[in-house]
């Protein structure tokens, strides 16, 4: 038996449970995480704005040790330290026959078969994401672990699994920044972080962070930004004031809230780019007039995943925490234990820090 956090219900609150879980079968990996990160992903599975079979572990961004591999897996063994990787590429859908295994048919796939039983009263429960790293010890499919470069610290490599990726994709094949563009970053969480420290790392000019708590500007600034707007009616306007008037070359939307996405447009100048990151429900309409869409030529992108191919970005971003470039530490806002992740969701709602770390 492990120690888990449960939703038993969509909309009900995290239980701190007791679970079974077999064997790994064909196929399939047993993990020891060593830590798991509390993303705003996990909140729209509890809430409902993402779908996901209840009830659930949940979880979605983790590291670990593998304990266990069942039959038919090549690529780890025992021993191996990993990375979670909640959207597994099939390879053989027609997008990733396209070359975009982010956007794979079938990577959700592992979170529609119950996996474990809670152990008070055998119900079976399904993994989060097709991962549940929200428990001492997980099993999943041998393609949702990817193993982990020297030189990482196993505890902060849980970001790598995503808000890492995420922000760095989405800087780097997302919106494709060049060096000494301006861009602004809406939303200092722990995805914003990432954002914020991957322009850094393709050589921004400018770069503008934007929150609407101003306890954030320090994080803000200890990750790349040259510059923090606190989110007002007038965000757009103080923009293009810090660029000449002509607004950002890009920005990068992280939190998923229709105004947000809008101010990121009319902060972007004529003929830049806005990438959509966060992720918010059907409620949330953006309208444009047709006439701006053509006068301002821009483009308008969303971003799944940060666009991004695990196996292949995560020696890279390993290579960036390495020589410095990335720093992982700075995006942990609290490290705390699992009894304590339905007060980090409440933090989340409120807005608060920028990425609590459960420490096993």
């Amino acid at each position: 038996m492990v120690r888990a956090a449960v939703l038993p219900a969509v909309g009900a609150p995290l239980e701190i449970a007791e679970i079974g879980l077999p064997d790994p079968g064909p196929g399939r990996v047993r993990v020891r995480l060593a830590a798991a990160g509390v993303c705003h992903s996990d909140l729209s599975l509890a809430n409902g704005t993402l779908r996901q079979p209840v009830p659930a572990v949940l979880g979605h961004e983790g590291a670990g040790t593998v304990t266990a591999v069942g039959e038919d897996v090549a690529g780890v063994a025992v021993g191996d330290r990993v990375v979670l990787n909640w959207a597994p590429s099939c390879g053989g859908c027609h997008f990733c026959g396209l070359g975009e295994p982010w956007l794979c048919a079938n990577a959700s796939a592992g979170a529609a078969a119950p996996y474990a039983v809670r152990a008070a009263d055998g119900t079976e429960l399904y993994p989060g994401l097709g991962t549940a790293v929200f428990a001492e010890e997980t099993v999943v499919s041998a393609g949702a672990v990817l193993p982990l470069p020297d030189g990482v610290p196993l505890t902060e490599a849980a970001l790598l699994g995503c808000a890492v990726l995420t922000g760095y994709g989405a800087v780097h094949h997302a919106t494709r920044l060049r060096a000494g563009e301006t861009v602004a970053v809406f939303g200092v969480g722990g995805v914003g972080l990432a954002v914020l420290q991957s322009a850094r790392i393709a050589g921004a000019g400018a770069v503008i962070a934007v929150d609407v708590a101003p306890g954030k500007e320090e994080l803000a600034r200890a990750a790349g930004a040259t510059d923090f707007v606190l989110a007002a009616d007038d965000t757009a306007k103080r923009i293009r004031k810090l660029t000449g008037g002509h607004g950002v070359d890009a920005a990068i939307e992280c939190v998923g809230r229709a105004d947000t996405i809008r101010t990121a447009w009319s902060a972007t100048r004529r003929g830049g780019r806005t990438t959509v990151v966060g992720i918010g429900g059907t409620e949330q309409q953006v309208t444009f007039s047709a006439l701006e869409i053509f006068h301002f030529a821009r483009t308008l992108t969303g971003c799944v995943y940060g666009n991004s191919d695990p196996a292949k970005d995560l020696p890279v971003l390993a290579e960036h925490v390495r020589t410095g470039g990335l720093d992982l530490s700075a995006m942990v806002t609290d490290r705390i234990g699992l009894d304590a992740i339905p007060a980090a969701f409440d933090a989340m709602l409120q807005g608060r820090g920028g990425r609590a770390l459960v420490v096993f």
